[in-house]
């Protein structure tokens, strides 16, 4: 349903002690999908849809949620709730009162957590309710991924559901005994509403508090147990033949042929999938299983890029399908599925040399470079589903992205000269993208009703079908057909723009520094990596605390596009550091600029020190100081629409041992894929990008060094060889001759290699041999992809 958003699930309320924590934990995120949770409470309560209520006129008194940077908190600054931000202020006020924490959850581009503000937390009544019984807390998940994670813990292991908006109730000691998802304001012929939750849970805290705690108590203990990852009495990884195959058996049977992707609906990305499969292929080129890989990889690549969920007029991609066929989307878009999707479509391209990926790689980029860029080089968060069909109107999903049949046939009235029939413009590409006169959008993906006679635009056709179609050659529809998207893009501008996340974020920042740099190296735009380096050179100058070597986690707009900080700042979590690290080693790659590797090296040394288990392996999501007070700390053992934190420092820990020769790290990333060796046995699909990790730990790491000057044309050419083959796990260095330089002084070893006739000169590595040197960089390419 177009209506069931990711930040939708189902109400949980007063959950018996320990209840759902034998259930198994599902493979993808509650942020991949929606979750369907089941009641576990003597009230039932299932989920409601909106309700009927119309809002509040906004009480424009604002709360103290109006001296934070967050949009999402700012969203509601104006509610009649006596909002706290996450807090010692808030915490201490619940003990001295004795009251429960009523915890929301969110973030500023859910068009659920949009409802609730407008139906209950604008309400007066309600908003009476939750400031005289209850210390409500508002958190942005994106600012803090450490108190979401811990309590969607909870809301996932109670109710087999989650997602957003997320609220649940503390004890003043913050310790969850309620939980759920999406409120309805009122009761329903099928649901309970918000207004009546409160009362019931404001009831039983005067009568059954110390149930309650007990309960709570119970439920807190069982998760501590059960979310441990250790490496126990394990002393190896698992092997990685048969953690491979089971990974790929297990998303071969999810497949769908016709469509591509791994679900019926809804229907995500996940270019973590998308990356296993690559490999995978790769180490399995000459099996059926290697060949079925590789089609189902770029199948999904396909059908996805000609479906609505790319935006084909103004690039990018939205958030996920609502239908199996990739064609209504949830219209959101966010900055980490743009950075991933970047480099998979990057890949597809390395593998299969269809242009069609290539130039989708660079759709994508072209919209973040428009729309998602700060003006010093960072990059925002989000653009919202919702905006007003016209200014002064009520937000609507989608309404800034689809399009009658009327409006395209006013927009491209031209005739079109030589075909077989009398023809328009707009009539060729209302057949070209599916439109019809009474919308192409099923009702049952549009249960409020709001895109009655709307089209979203999917590609129905090749070029070759339309052009025979209607008697015209092949590049004259092409031509037409991009003269027609111009001509809308144009169009659109006029419209109310969806609102903009414009929050930076460091983990994000990090993800878009690859896509950068992985798409400019593998298509040999320079200026595609000038842009890394600049988000690379905004995440030092603006997140980066040179003093004590840490990153922060966010940063904000501030008027006349400066860049403002909160106060105190927000620290880095584990996924700022990986993926920030993991942005940095690919930028180097792209650029030969030492520099770049020498601060992931810090980073990385950094993320060892604040995060690093010492006594059971792997990373805590967060620091032990930064997280004081919330009931558990966690690893995070999900692979989802971001890749876990675990999974990416494993490779990165692989990489830097390749750059460096640091035993250390690969004795860390040894030991970190060891604690994780039960996760991958039992549901390997659940950590793909893990699985990916563990094969090139026990494979042999490329060492691809390149002996010449990094300006020089020669060298120039063996790098763009070296990254036009599709090969995941190498490291590319190049050394330039300088004793004293960065490298030189990590591998002792590069000062034997040398360049053959004065001659840029590669050098392939394997297990401390190299190979003989290469100079001609068709030589190079048989080499590495025999």
């Amino acid at each position: 349903m177009l209506s069931a958003r990711a930040c939708l699930g189902r109400v949980l309320l007063l959950p018996r002690a320990g209840a759902g924590l034998a259930a198994s934990r599902r493979g993808s995120s509650s942020r991949d999908k929606d979750r369907s949770a089941t009641v576990s409470s003597s009230v039932p309560m299932p989920a409601g849809g909106k309700g009927s209520r119309p809002s509040s006129t906004p009480q424009r008194v604002p709360n103290r949620l109006i001296h934070e940077k967050s949009p999402y908190l700012l969203q509601h600054a104006y509610n009649p709730v006596d909002w706290y931000p996450w807090g010692q202020e808030a915490f201490d006020k619940a003990r001295k009162e004795n009251k429960p924490i009523f915890l929301s959850v969110g973030y500023s581009t859910c068009h659920w957590c949009h409802m609730m503000e407008e139906e209950s937390f604008q309400n007066e009544e309600i908003g009476r309710l939750l400031s005289e019984d209850f210390v409500s807390v508002k958190v942005d998940r994106e600012e803090r991924p450490d108190v979401d994670k811990v309590y969607m813990t909870f809301v996932q292991a109670t109710s087999s559901g989650g997602g957003w908006p997320m609220n649940v109730w503390l004890t003043p000691n913050l310790q969850p005994f309620v939980g759920g998802t999406y409120f309805p304001p009122e009761d329903g012929l099928t649901r309970v509403g918000f207004r009546t939750v409160l009362l019931r849970i404001r009831e039983q805290w005067k009568q059954n508090k110390n149930a309650l705690l007990e309960n709570s108590q119970r439920v807190t203990t069982a998760l501590l147990a059960r979310s441990e990852i250790s490496v126990g009495d394990r002393q190896l990884p698992p092997s990685v033949a048969t953690v491979n195959s089971r990974c790929f058996q297990q998303l071969d049977e999810g497949y769908d042929e016709e469509y591509g992707g791994f679900a019926e609906a809804p229907k995500f990305p996940t270019p973590v999938i998308l990356s296993f499969l690559f490999s995978y292929w790769l180490s399995h080129r000459l099996t059926q299983d290697g060949s079925r890989a590789q089609q189902m990889a770029l199948h999904t690549l396909k059908m996805m890029a000609n479906g609505g969920i790319r935006d084909h007029v103004g690039q990018g991609f939205h958030r996920y399908s609502t239908d199996r066929q990739w064609h209504v989307p949830h219209f959101e878009k966010m900055l980490y599925d743009q950075a991933q999707l970047a480099v998979a479509y990057s890949q597809a391209f390395q593998i299969s040399g269809d242009e069609f990926y290539s130039d989708v790689a660079k759709d994508i980029l072209q919209y973040v470079t428009r729309s998602l860029s700060h003006r010093s080089g960072g990059f925002y968060s989000a653009e919202d589903a919702d905006s007003p069909p016209e200014r002064g109107m009520r937000p609507k999903e989608g309404a800034y992205y689809v399009w009658t049949v009327k409006e395209v046939q006013q927009l491209l009235p031209e005739p079109v000269l030589g075909a077989t029939e009398l023809l328009t413009s707009g009539q060729l590409f209302t057949k070209h993208y599916g439109l019809t006169e009474a919308g192409n959008i099923s009702p049952s993906q549009d249960p409020k009703g709001e895109l009655q006679g709307q089209n979203v635009l999917t590609v129905r056709y090749s070029l070759e079908l339309t052009a025979a179609r209607f008697g015209l050659g092949v590049e004259a529809v092409r031509t037409l057909l991009n003269t027609g998207l111009e001509k809308l893009f144009q169009a659109r501008k006029h419209r109310p723009k969806p609102h903009l996340d414009s929050k930076m974020l460091a983990a994000w920042n990090g993800l878009m520094v690859s896509g950068y740099a992985v798409t400019g190296a593998v298509l040999g735009q320079d200026r595609l990596i000038n842009y890394a380096t600049n988000g690379a050179k905004f995440l030092k100058r603006h997140m980066f605390d040179v003093a004590s070597g840490r990153l922060m986690r966010t940063c904000y707009t501030g008027s006349g596009g400066t860049v403002e900080h909160s106060n105190p700042p927000c620290w880095g979590f584990l996924e700022d550091y990986a993926f920030v690290v993991r942005g940095l080693l690919d930028l180097y790659e792209a650029s030969q600029e030492s520099a770049w590797l020498e601060w992931a090296l810090r980073l990385q040394d950094t993320q060892d020190r604040l995060f690093w288990d010492s006594q059971g392996g792997g990373y805590f999501c967060s620091e032990a100081e930064l997280g004081a007070g919330l009931p558990l700390r966690l690893k995070d053992d999900q692979d989802g629409a971001e890749p876990s934190a675990n999974s990416v420092s494993a490779h990165n820990l692989l990489r830097l041992h390749g750059f460096t020769g640091h035993k250390d790290w690969m004795d860390k990333c040894v030991c970190l894929l060891t604690a994780f060796s039960e996760r991958m046995r039992r549901v390997p699909v659940a950590l793909p990008e893990m699985v990916r990790a563990l094969s090139a730990q026990q494979q042999t790491l490329k060492q691809i060094v390149i002996c010449g000057d990094r300006q020089a044309k020669d060298t120039k050419a063996l790098v763009q060889c070296v990254h036009s083959v599709y090969i995941p796990n190498k490291v590319l260095i190049l050394a330039d001759g300088d004793p004293l330089s960065f490298l030189s002084r990590q591998l002792p070893f590069l000062s034997t290699l040398r360049r053959l006739e004065d001659q840029a000169t590669a050098y392939v590595c394997e297990n401390q041999a190299c190979s003989m040197p290469i100079t001609d960089p068709c030589e190079l390419r048989k080499l590495l992809h025999p």
